[in-house]
């Protein structure tokens, strides 16, 4: 997906959940005022650090294990303060991660032993894709009220009211409700919102267009070649969101090799590039940028993944290459 960028070490999250059972425990039969002025602080150090802990680690198994737990506490401590913006970001943004990663691919790969497994997978992904859009909304309702109604009657002119301090709940609502209509073709009512993610991801690359360098072209990459109405050869728009988002990460990202590797080489039939594409991101060290080692480590196992295929994405007779391309 999206190239999503990754959500991050197990001890903060673990510390964070023995800080609030000790803060229920010791506000529990004191004001309520005092209570909620404890889960909020609590809240805000959650925000702050939900996009930065878990991104470090080298370990992908071990945050997988660690992050329902983390993001249960989030949900519980919503309960509590409904309306923290912080909080609603990065619980919309950990549940589309956690989709992503740990739910969608792994139902990729398990889907050539075992496609009624699979399947169950990617119904599970959308439902936490779901969760995630609607966190996402109401974070952006927050401040702008209303949002979620408006943006179902007329999403073009409901995302103006958005300003570029919004982007980052813009951008993460865009990619789960996007993500969750990929793995749900069978549900035309879904399919139906995709004018929806359009406006929501136009709006966010009109107000900040390089966003957590270049996370919008990034999602892009992968999202022009489902584009409504656009004219012209969607390959080229995805071209030119890769080219910015390599720039601004300096080609220490895997993420948009990945990408481009598996939307457009794989469309257009480019073997070549494909199998390039993916060694340059498997030729990424993913240890001089610490906040993209988790992002580049799973990238790069999809990348592993991605090649291991390579026979049953590719035709290998080229007059079926030509036909594949000219359809």
């Amino acid at each position: 997906m999206t190239s999503c960028h990754l959500p991050e070490p197990q001890s903060v999250w673990r510390m964070h959940g023995i800080c609030a059972l000790l803060l229920i425990v010791t506000f529990a039969s004191t004001g309520c005022s005092v209570k909620k002025f404890a889960i909020s602080k609590l809240a805000d150090s959650l925000a702050s650090q939900s996009t930065s802990s878990f991104a470090t680690d080298d370990d992908p198994e071990l945050i997988g294990d660690a992050l329902p737990f983390a993001l249960k506490l989030m949900e519980g401590l919503l309960d509590q303060v409904p309306q923290h913006r912080g909080l609603l970001f990065a619980t919309s943004s950990g549940f589309t991660q956690y989709g992503y990663v740990w739910v969608q691919q792994p139902a990729d790969e398990v889907e050539q032993k075992d496609v009624a497994q699979a399947r169950q997978m990617r119904l599970r992904a959308r439902n936490l894709y779901l969760r995630a859009r609607d966190y996402g909304i109401r974070g952006l309702e927050v401040k702008h009220q209303g949002f979620g109604t408006q943006l179902r009657r007329d999403p073009k002119s409901a995302v103006l009211v958005a300003r570029k301090k919004d982007v980052p709940l813009l951008y993460w609502t865009a990619v789960s409700w996007g993500a969750a209509i990929s793995v749900s073709k069978d549900d035309a009512d879904l399919v139906a919102d995709q004018p929806i993610v359009e406006a929501l991801v136009d709006r966010s690359l009109q107000l900040d267009p390089d966003f957590d360098q270049g996370a919008i072209h990034g999602f892009l990459i992968t999202y022009e070649s489902a584009r409504q109405g656009a004219k012209g050869d969607f390959a080229v728009r995805s071209r030119e969101h890769f080219d910015r988002q390599v720039a601004l990460t300096e080609g220490n990202l895997a993420s948009p090799f990945v990408a481009l590797a598996e939307t457009v080489s794989v469309s257009k039939q480019d073997r070549s590039e494909f199998e390039s594409l993916l060694k340059r991101a498997l030729a990424i060290d993913p240890n001089p940028k610490p906040e993209w080692r988790l992002n580049n480590i799973v990238m790069q196992r999809r990348a592993r993944w991605l090649l291991s295929r390579e026979d049953d994405l590719f035709l290998s007779d080229s007059s079926e290459v030509q036909n594949a391309v000219n359809q």
